[in-house]
This record gives C-alpha cells, sequence and structure tokens, in this order.
C-alpha cells in the first residue's frame, strides 16, 4: 500500500463501539420505512409498514436479550426508540388512531 493510501484510512473517523452504534442505524433504519424521515438514498419520504415492522422486531429482540445487562442510560435509549417507534407503527397502520 502507497504511502498515500496509509494517510487517508488513518485520517477516516470511525465512531466509538457503543451500544448506541447498535440502536440509532436501526432506528434510522424503522424511521425511514416508516415514512418519518427521508430516505437519504432516494430523497423521497415513503412508507414499508413490513420491513419497518421488522426492524420493529430486532429491536425488540435486543431489548429482550439484553435485559439486566445494560446499563441505564442504554435502557433508555432502548426503551424510548422502541415506544416512538411503537407508537408511529400503530398510527400509520391505523391500528390506532390519535
Amino acid at each position: 500500500m502507497s504511502e498515500e493510501g496509509k494517510t487517508e484510512k488513518s485520517q477516516r473517523f470511525l465512531p466509538p463501539i457503543e451500544f448506541s452504534t447498535i440502536v440509532l442505524p436501526l432506528y434510522i433504519q424503522a424511521s425511514i420505512k416508516l415514512g418519518l424521515i427521508e430516505d437519504p438514498q432516494t430523497g423521497k419520504t415513503e412508507e414499508d409498514l413490513d420491513f419497518a415492522k421488522r426492524l420493529i422486531d430486532v429491536l425488540d429482540l435486543l431489548n429482550d436479550r439484553t435485559k439486566g445487562n445494560l446499563e441505564k442510560d442504554e435502557e433508555v435509549l432502548l426503551g424510548s426508540c422502541l415506544q416512538q417507534l411503537k407508537m408511529n407503527y400503530l398510527k400509520k397502520s391505523k391500528i390506532i388512531s390519535l
């Protein structure tokens, strides 16, 4: 590898590995699939409720499997994300009306 290639790799920013590194990408993808935010790849806001539900289910599974093993702030993050996503899913799928 050339010196230039080594320099480019060493200057690339990699965020720290934390619990939020797992939760937030799933939360953002679910928000996109619920049509809450614009898809950065297409520039459009579209709904895919089946895929959104799958992502919510993955976060629910993560919640179940990590119960009792998270720091307080991690519990709050995951719980808040799930609550927001589930409420929006129920509204979008017209299971409840608020």
